[in-house]
């Protein structure tokens, strides 16, 4: 047999709502005990009856449950309230990124863009801007130029001292080279003066055919 299920609302009957109220309170007690056996919690019920009377069960002491309820509490508010050192980042957050907004704008105003909502006085400020932009811009770009120049005039002439000495070693290799011929020539004559005389048989030879005497 299927049983009914009880639906939830409030009993008008006063001793069936006492009944019910004593049977569920016992169950309830028993199921919070259970829970904190079973799962090592620590548990506290406060409840009153409709006659104003108190039921408690604690697994420990109800008071340290109490203050421990509390302590909980005031820390979830502490948690939920920025700090002040937050506080201050967040302040500081939001003043950089305004700043970086406006020096957004600015840049882009530099470059022509977002000029529908400038004044005249504004314009004209941009004007002096761009005009002490490019003003400065013209001083670096000759300050360059005239640094490039003066490092090519010092290769210049760093190049022209290697050639003026390398012309200079040219011709101290061509004065030698002569002299080194003629001690040359030298050598080989005095060889020549040095050598041994050779005789040489100056007569004339004469080739002297002896022929048989006839019988």
């Amino acid at each position: 047999m299927v049983r009914q299920r009880i639906q939830i609302k409030k009993i008008d009957n006063l001793t069936a709502r006492q009944v019910t109220f004593s049977k569920r309170r016992r169950g309830l007690f028993k199921k919070a005990q259970e829970l904190s056996t079973l799962c090592d919690a620590e548990i506290a019920l406060i409840v009153f009856s409709a006659t104003g009377r108190l039921f408690e069960y604690s697994s420990s002491s109800m008071n340290q449950v109490i203050e421990r309820h509390n302590l909980q509490g005031d820390n979830l508010v502490q948690q939920n309230q920025p700090s002040l050192e937050l506080q201050l980042e967040n302040s500081t957050y939001a003043m950089l990124c305004n700043e970086v907004e406006e020096r957004t704008r600015e840049l882009r105003q530099l470059r022509g863009e977002e000029l529908h909502g400038l004044g005249v006085e504004e314009l004209k400020n941009l004007e002096k801007s761009l005009e002490g932009g490019l003003g400065r811009i013209l001083k670096t770009k000759d300050e360059r130029f005239e640094k490039e120049i003066t490092a090519l005039k010092r290769k210049e002439t760093r190049l022209r001292e290697e050639n003026l000495w390398l012309q200079q070693r040219l011709q101290i290799v061509n004065a030698s080279t002569p002299e080194q011929g003629q001690s040359s020539e030298s050598i080989t004559n005095n060889g020549s003066s040095t050598a041994p005389p050779q005789d040489y048989d100056s007569s004339d030879t004469s080739l002297k055919l002896s022929l048989p005497f006839p019988n």
